[in-house]
């Protein structure tokens, strides 16, 4: 059985047919890509099944579960993991700290504990801070876990954004352009973290070129 099927998936802006009757589907451990020009729908067809856009038509089935109604928090939280085509982190927060950012929707604490340093939360602080620790050494990142994301360079940041979907702890990690903006030598890098992190992690990977 696939772990991502899409069947007939159609989305409309207006006028402008956006995804017309587009099929998919990737097993574990499968690295799958969609090319194709700008503007041809591949980041429409990510926030579709990301849950960022409703789909106006079509199915969306991801480990065994029809998801296509759910809500985007709720995609994450059965196993999708994303990165997006522009740079997202938090410039106020550090490296380590951006990773910590992808565990605040399964803390195992109230939102009362979260305002008092109470035993549980601390005890959640802290293994939360050593995974976080662990998907930066993943990527390369450890010893840039102190540094300001915007003070580093844009290939870094890359691989930070990847740190960050990990987090998430996803079946399925989905990379909208991963290697665009970066030189020949950062492109190959990149490839071979993207492959490695699939055969370690078992993970399925759908790539935007």
């Amino acid at each position: 059985m696939a772990l991502l099927e899409v069947e007939h998936l159609y989305k409309n802006f207006g006028g402008v047919i956006a995804i017309q009757d587009f099929n998919f589907f990737i097993n574990p451990g499968e690295i799958k890509g969609i090319i194709g020009p700008n503007g041809a729908g591949k980041t429409t067809i990510f926030n579709v099944i990301t849950g960022v856009y409703e789909a106006d038509a079509g199915q969306i089935t991801f480990d065994g579960k029809e998801i296509t109604k759910y809500e985007q928090y709720k995609r994450t939280l059965v196993g999708i993991g994303r990165t997006f085509q522009n740079i997202r982190l938090f410039k106020g927060l550090n490296v380590l700290e951006n990773v910590q950012c992808a565990f605040d929707p399964v803390a195992k604490y109230s939102v009362a504990e979260s305002f008092l340093p109470l035993p549980r939360r601390i005890k959640a602080e802290k293994e939360n801070r050593k995974k976080s620790e662990l998907f930066l050494k993943m990527v390369g990142l450890e010893k840039y876990k102190d540094q300001k994301p915007e003070n580093m360079a844009y290939g870094l940041q890359r691989r930070l954004e990847i740190a960050r979907a990990l987090a998430c702890q996803p079946k399925l990690i989905m990379l909208d352009e991963p290697a665009a903006g970066l030189n020949p030598t950062e492109v190959v890098d990149i490839t071979h973290l993207i492959k490695s992190l699939a055969d370690e992690l078992g993970l399925a990977v759908m790539l935007i070129e």
